[in-house]
Parts: C-alpha cells; structure tokens; sequence
C-alpha cells in the first residue's frame, strides 16, 4: 500500500512539472504570449530546471529545448523512482517506460487542450484565456479545419482531433508493447 502512495505521488509530481515544461516547450513552438498569470505559473514551476539546462542546450530554430529535454529528463527520473519503488530495473525497461510516460503527457496534454478549447467555445468564446488556447491548438485543428466543412455552425474539427490523437496514441502504446 505504502507502494502505492509513492507511485501516486511521484506520478502526480512528475505530471505536473512534465506538463508544464512541455507547455513551456508547446508555448515557443506556436510562438504565442501566454497570459500574465500562466506565463508567471509555467515559468516559475519550470525556471529551476530550464535556465541550467538552456546552457548546456542553447534553444536553436526557435525552439525551447531545454524545456523539451527537460521534460524527457523528469520522465526518466519518474519511472526510475517507480522501478525503484518495486525493486526491479532494467535500462530497456526504463527507456521504454520512460518514452511511453513523455508520449502519453504528449498526447494527453494535445487532448487537454482541445477539451479546453470545445468547453470555451460552448461556455464562454469570449474568456480572457480562449485566445491563448485557440493558438495552442490551431497546428492541430487548422489542418482539419481545411478539409471538415462547418455544419452549420458546428465546428467537427476538434472532435475529428480528439479521435486521431487517440488512434495515434494507441498505435504507438501497441507499437511499443511489440517491442
């Protein structure tokens, strides 16, 4: 049981400051300003990992790669603590195990923000933060945007969205288990 509070709290932990750094990293891609509050959250939960990291990897081509590779880093720390916890280790293991936790932060944060873009759109177009999540999403659903028609005023793109992400990341967990 003890076992398993660790897991969840390590797993929580990781999570968090994983998703974070990938939105750090996701925010330059897009090359959007975020709102005061979540430039001053995302910053100040990732700064202590980024700057040390930044100067040993200078961002190139725009990107963030400190918070990209910071991110793959807490992955990694996240499923050594856990394999640690119950007592078996394998460097394969760790690897796989590791590249599968960034992918799923990958996929489930891409999903997060379509599901924040739909309920803004339903609830609020108009809210203070609808703009910077639009932004965020508009790689993914511009795109489909293109090719699926309005009905009416029915914008089909985010869910059209929500299922490839999930047929993605299922290809890829199948993929790996083969491995």
């Amino acid at each position: 049981m003890l076992q398993n509070i660790f897991s969840l709290i390590i797993e929580t932990a990781g999570s968090v400051l994983g998703g974070v750094l990938l939105l750090r990293f996701w925010i330059q891609v897009v090359r959007v300003r975020p709102p005061p509050q979540v430039a001053q959250f995302v910053f100040t939960v990732s700064n202590w990992m980024v700057l040390p990291l930044r100067k040993m990897l200078p961002g190139a081509s725009g990107y963030d790669w400190a918070s990209f590779v910071g991110a793959l880093v807490v992955a990694g720390v996240c499923v050594a603590l856990q394999l640690a916890v119950a007592s078996v280790f394998s460097a394969s293991l760790l690897l796989v195990m590791a590249a599968l936790l960034f992918l799923q932060w990958v996929f489930y944060g891409l999903i997060g923000l379509l599901i924040i873009e739909a309920i803004f759109s339903w609830v609020n177009p108009q809210a203070p933060l609808a703009p910077f999540v639009r932004t965020l999403n508009a790689p993914i659903l511009d795109p489909l945007r293109r090719i699926i028609p309005l009905l009416g005023s029915v914008d089909l793109s985010p869910l059209v969205a929500l299922i490839l992400l999930r047929v993605v990341h299922q290809l890829l967990i199948s993929l790996i288990g083969a491995l």
